[in-house]
This record gives structure tokens, C-alpha cells and sequence, in this order.
């Protein structure tokens, strides 16, 4: 979804919007899954990166400008646990027990006219 909104800076407000957000590439490059007895399943993931292609725009009361933002995300870790009960049925279900995650670096660049 779009994003959309404006903060107040000193002399004003900046309006924002952020549109066709993309994400355009993945990396995994260390995964793993293994069983907790008795409570389910933990994923870990390592140093995973992610790379998100952006419109933007901004708008204050001095001047407006718009363009094309990359966004690259690195160093991301990931540990989720699943819990994994039986239904009334008998058949397995599955809920995120809990989850934490941390990223390293952020690198944003922006293609305006200014």
C-alpha cells in the first residue's frame, strides 16, 4: 500500500507520499529450521538482505519535489518460533509464537529533480 502523511519540521510541515512501492530483490543467504520439542518449530534467518524501488514526493511551503527512491536493507536477522498444536480434528495448525528481528544497515538513495 501507499503511504502517505506529513510531519511537522521548525518552520512547517512536510507532506509526504510514497508510492508503487516494489520490492524488487531478496537474499536469504543463511536459513535454518529445526523442531522444539513440545512447542514447534524455530526459524532463523541470517544476514538477509532486501532491496525496495519507490515513488516519492514531498511537498512544503517553500518548495515540492518528487522522484525515484531505492531502498537497500542489509544485515537482517530473523528468529521466529511457531507454535504448532492439533485442532479438535486431530490436524496440525500453526501460530507465530513470537518473533524478533534486527537489521544492520539501511542505504537510501534518491533520484529528484531537485
Amino acid at each position: 500500500p501507499d503511504l502517505s502523511g506529513y510531519e511537522k519540521f521548525g518552520l512547517g510541515n512536510v507532506k509526504y507520499n510514497i508510492s508503487r512501492i516494489h520490492v524488487t530483490a531478496v537474499e536469504f543467504p543463511s536459513a535454518s529450521i529445526s523442531l522444539i520439542p513440545g512447542t514447534g518449530i524455530k526459524l532463523v534467518i541470517g544476514n538477509a538482505s532486501l532491496t525496495i524501488d519507490m515513488n516519492w514526493n514531498i511537498r512544503t511551503w517553500m518548495f515540492k519535489d518528487s522522484g525515484r527512491s531505492t531502498v537497500y536493507i542489509s544485515k537482517v536477522f530473523v528468529t521466529a518460533i511457531f507454535s504448532t498444536p492439533l485442532d479438535n480434528m486431530g490436524h496440525t495448525s500453526i501460530s507465530l509464537t513470537s518473533c524478533r528481528t534486527t537489521s544492520g544497515d539501511i542505504d537510501i538513495k534518491l533520484n529528484g529533480k531537485s
